[in-house]
């Protein structure tokens, strides 16, 4: 045999192991999320968890109330921040009453058990109404503020519906086209409207009323500006795909800051 002989048949033995091992894979492939959105990971790392926070560049208090899933009127009043809520990048945050927070902290080992320390319950504050995460404002809390009449904020197929469970599904997707119009869903005021928001994009946080917020995440165009006020069906953005591996709407609705499914108040189509 010779020297070119040896060398393509010691070329065809490596090819024929290599085929041989790949058939014989028991690790499953790599799954691939397939929610038309960012990778869940990004998600996770976008909610807050922390009891404090410090202020980033570009955010408003809106955006991190959204970001940690409590009502912004209970981090304002928590922190003395009075309407329209200014903050600045570097300010810390108190997103739970430190108080509470730090009596549910375990105790240093040696220094005794946590269920043999007796908590005195005693009233915090009781001029300002202060309760645990914030403040009680009876006027504005007791008192379920309706939208009366909830918009479309796009045309197109619902592809991803709302799930109570999933970390990754706290809203629907429209599929679109680039450009459509993506519209205000009721009366209100942009409260924020930019990127700052790992996974959503370029996004828009409508307030309607002291209850209810909607978002509107992955917009190629944003046309509004904060503190701008909009009415039902005005257009608010172009539709797109930042931070998004399609083109689509991704559209949430909270109330008091916890995710609600946004079908229970569109209308069926």
């Amino acid at each position: 045999m010779n020297c070119s002989k040896a060398i393509n048949f010691v070329f065809y033995v490596l090819f024929i192991l290599l085929v041989a091992s790949c058939s014989s894979r028991k690790t499953p492939a790599p799954v691939v999320e397939v929610q038309g959105a960012i990778p869940l990971s990004k998600k996770i790392k976008n909610s807050i968890k922390a009891t404090q926070y410090i202020v980033k560049k570009g955010e408003t208090l809106y955006s991190i109330a959204w970001r940690s899933g409590i009502d912004v009127r209970d981090i304002a009043k928590l922190n003395n921040i009075h309407s329209p809520y200014h903050i600045y990048p570097g300010q810390k945050l108190d997103l739970v009453n430190q108080l509470v927070a730090s009596v549910k902290k375990p105790l240093q080992k040696g220094k005794g058990n946590i269920d043999n320390v007796k908590v005195v319950k005693k009233p915090i504050a009781q001029k300002k109404n202060q309760a645990y995460g914030g403040f009680v404002d009876k006027k504005s809390n007791d008192v379920n503020q309706k939208v009366r009449k909830w918009k479309w904020p796009t045309e197109g197929k619902v592809i991803t519906y709302f799930s109570s469970t999933q970390q990754i599904s706290k809203g629907i997707n429209i599929a679109g086209r680039r450009g459509q119009p993506v519209l205000s869903t009721a009366d209100g005021i942009v409260v924020y409207a930019g990127d700052a928001l790992t996974g959503y994009g370029k996004l828009i946080i409508v307030k309607h009323n002291e209850d209810y917020l909607s978002a509107y995440a992955h917009n190629d165009l944003i046309l509004v500006k904060e503190q701008q006020t909009v009415k039902a069906g005005d257009k608010i953005a172009k539709m797109g795909s930042t931070d998004a591996d399609k083109v689509m709407l991704h559209f949430e609705v909270r109330f008091r800051g916890k995710s609600v499914d946004p079908m229970k108040y569109l209308s069926k189509k």
